[in-house]
């Protein structure tokens, strides 16, 4: 399914990951889920910003995290 939606072009954001037909990247949606927006005041905020394009970049995330290595760190 993200293939479909999530493209990178080094025209825009320097071939950052963004959803197509927009220019807004994957990361833009995961700060703003991370400061506490809803999914309906994402969609509000970036009108071009379709519910499936927000959803195939959560899943791009995801995905894309699934093979790395986390660290937890500890408090200094």
């Amino acid at each position: 399914m993200t293939e479909e939606w999530i493209v990178c072009d080094k025209d825009i954001f320097s071939g950052k990951p963004i959803v197509k037909g927009t220019r807004i990247s994957v990361a833009i949606i995961l700060q703003a889920i991370a400061s506490g927006m809803t999914i309906e005041e994402i969609l509000k905020g970036y009108p071009s910003l379709t519910k499936e394009g927000l959803f195939a970049a959560l899943e791009f995330a995801a995905f894309q995290m699934a093979g790395e290595e986390v660290k937890i760190l500890e408090n200094a």
